[in-house]
């Protein structure tokens, strides 16, 4: 199973998402071809109503501990509540920035 598979698992069992996009962006970055180090998530779950984005973030990446601490390099997260996404970003999820990798 591909990692970008593994995440979509984890997050869709721990937050029933209303709307999950997990994209390998490893190809935008200085890894080698085929690589899965990279990953934008975006998710969108009621389990983040009142939480400050601080806490929203610990929760994707306590569910994905095992993933971070050794296949991905790099996770770029965006947690938002059903009215949030709805109001605000259903059309204007951030871009990631390029990486260079290793201090470069």
């Amino acid at each position: 199973m591909s990692i970008a598979a593994v995440i979509e698992e984890k997050l869709n069992s721990a937050f029933s998402p209303f709307h999950l996009d997990v994209i390998n962006e490893s190809n935008n970055h200085n890894v080698p071809p085929g690589s899965e180090s990279h990953f934008k998530v975006t998710i969108v779950s009621d389990k983040f109503e009142g939480e400050r984005l601080i806490k929203r973030h610990r929760a994707v990446n306590s569910v994905l501990s095992q993933e971070l601490a050794g296949q991905i390099h790099a996770l770029a997260m965006h947690t938002y509540t059903e009215k949030e996404w709805r109001d605000f970003y259903a059309d204007n999820t951030p871009e990631s920035p390029n990486c260079l990798g290793g201090g470069k």
